[in-house]
């Protein structure tokens, strides 16, 4: 009977090291999409940054990822994609769509998110917007010709696809090569955001160069 007491204490003491061994383990920074997303460029590692305009935290992350994303190397191709989850998120990403389409959208970024985050202008309404614009330079009856057009709701359709797809909850978000998600917040800052998309970059350009051996 002792004999089978203290094998039995043997055991729980085991099991409860192998638990307490099991919560000691960070988990990872980032998500593995079980269904990898193919990317816009065959060829490139890209890397999707999901935001909106009307989001504190992607404004603020915008002193960070600018500076990065202007030095990625060749092999890296960088895509900001709208999150739309309905109202003011639709109206918001359909005119980021609308500038990126006319080719302007590099030129008054800074200025949509200044004036969304410091001035408080709602830009919702798209005469509103191509009022602004037209303050930027960007051509106030070309913008609204485009806004409505039927490619760029092909292009917000294309970016709710590619939303779900990702299965984004929420903004910031980035994604590597269409497999690896993760924000901010799981990343541990923003630096750190940038540093594990760095590793992943160098992680996909590895298996790229395996494969190919």
């Amino acid at each position: 009977m002792r004999n089978l007491i203290i094998s039995a204490a043997l055991v729980a003491a085991s099991l409860f090291g192998m638990t307490a061994q099991a919560a000691e383990k960070p988990a990872a920074p980032y998500v593995e999409l079980s269904n990898p997303v193919p990317v816009a460029v065959p060829g490139k590692i890209e890397v999707v940054e999901l935001f909106w305009y009307g989001c504190p935290h992607c404004y603020a992350f915008e002193p960070v990822i600018n500076p990065w994303a202007e030095k990625l190397p060749s092999d890296v191709n960088f895509v900001r994609i709208p999150a739309m989850f309905g109202g003011p998120w639709d109206a918001h990403g359909q005119m980021f769509l609308t500038l990126e389409s006319m080719g302007v959208e590099d030129q008054v970024h800074a200025a949509v998110f200044n004036a969304i985050q410091k001035e408080k202008k709602r830009l919702t309404d798209p005469e509103e917007m191509a009022e602004f614009l037209a303050t930027q330079g960007v051509d106030k009856d070309k913008f609204l010709a485009t806004f409505n057009s039927f490619a760029i709701k092909g292009q917000i359709n294309k970016a709710k696809e590619l939303a779900k797809k990702y299965e984004i909850t929420g903004v910031p978000t980035m994604v590597v090569n269409g497999k690896y998600r993760f924000d901010i917040g799981s990343a541990g800052g923003a630096n750190e955001a940038l540093q594990l998309a760095d590793k992943l970059i160098a992680k996909e350009r590895a298996a790229t160069k395996a494969a190919a051996n």
